[in-house]
């Protein structure tokens, strides 16, 4: 394998990297990946979706990456696949030029903390503050204008892209990456009021991120008030989610965009939330539970399965009729029965 400013590969390279049957040149080389539709001759694109079949006949990609069951009719060299996205996901990561950069060292304008610890090969970005007491594992990425409070610890291989907060006391596992914009550790929403006006509960516990979390951008997961939030192994958080003080989210589970999940709510182990969902606080989610987007959900769940709140776009005219007649539900409801009692006799 060479490497330029791009990563190349042969195409039998990545056929062994990803464990597929590849059909064509295996000594064809390749610097990346695009989509069938704008796939040059030295690109590898990829079929995961039947909507995009359309675009394969006059795909001018070096090698398609595809389920076998559309390998004939791939007009140039295939990598077939049972999961091709599967296959895609491996592939991409070969291709990123982030894991391709050597670390470049505690860059000269950092803060850092002379009783922080460093582990082998870490990179300390522009700007980048690391307060007292902080360990950080091997390979660990702290990207410019990153602050890392203190007495937190980061494990081997996990990397914070520009701008990141993590406030004191937070311990995050290996192979995170955290987004820009995201604070991890900031104080849950506590308060106590008199009848007049608020007065702040000091939020004393911390949060604790499994090993491959990923967080997106502006995200926000907050401290515990006494024990810790936790947030368990694998788990994925999309941008813009809000994760109140002493929430539980069990391993493998997925966050979309736009998330909230009120205090102390306990999320279980492969779990999806889609994008906008509500969770009260206090509430118990069992492991394998998907709540569709824009949900409201107000109770504890403890079966598995599918769960939806909440009703479908409409014409603003059939809206304010049906919303009349939700007004007159609890109405009919007690006519019914009503008139169920009076047959009944």
């Amino acid at each position: 394998m060479t490497r330029s400013d791009s990563p190349t590969y042969l195409l039998g390279e990545l056929a062994e990297r990803i464990g597929a049957r590849l059909i064509g040149d295996a000594g064809r080389r390749v610097n990346g990946l695009a989509t069938l539709r704008d796939a040059g001759p030295d690109q590898v694109a990829f079929l995961a979706n039947r909507a995009y079949l359309k675009d394969l006949p006059a795909t001018r990609a070096a090698a398609v990456l595809l389920h076998p069951q559309h390998g004939e009719a791939c007009p140039v060299a295939r990598l077939e696949l049972d999961n091709p996205y599967l296959g895609y996901a491996a592939l991409s990561r070969l291709f990123d030029p982030l894991a391709s950069r050597a670390p470049g060292g505690v860059h000269p304008s950092a803060v850092v903390d002379p009783s922080a610890t460093l582990g082998a090969r870490v990179d300390v970005g522009a700007n980048a503050v690391i307060e007292a007491g902080v360990s950080l594992g091997d390979d660990v990425v702290i990207g410019p204008g990153s602050v890392v409070g203190a007495d937190t610890a980061i494990g081997a291989g996990t990397r914070l892209h520009a701008n990141v907060t993590v406030c004191h006391g937070v311990i995050i596992g290996q192979r995170v990456i955290l987004h820009s914009g995201c604070v991890i550790g900031g104080d849950g929403f506590g308060f106590a009021h008199d009848g007049a006006r608020w007065h702040k509960i000091a939020q004393l516990g911390g949060v604790v991120l499994g090993d491959d979390v990923e967080v997106g951008s502006c995200s926000s997961i907050d401290r515990g008030a006494l024990g810790d939030t936790l947030i368990g192994n694998d788990v994925k958080i999309d941008s813009q989610v809000q994760i109140a003080h002493n929430v539980q989210i069990g391993d493998h589970s997925a966050l979309a965009g736009c998330v909230g999940i009120a205090g102390s709510t306990k999320v279980g182990r492969h779990c999806m939330l889609g994008g906008g969902v509500g969770l009260s606080g206090h509430l118990t989610i069992c492991d394998g539970v998907q709540v569709t987007g824009m949900s409201l959900v107000t109770n504890s769940i403890h079966e598995p399965g599918v769960y939806s709140s909440g009703t479908g776009a409409m014409k603003n005219t059939q809206w304010r009729k049906n919303a009349v007649r939700f007004k007159q539900l609890d109405d009919i409801a007690k006519r019914l029965s009503r008139l169920e009692k009076g047959s009944d006799g």
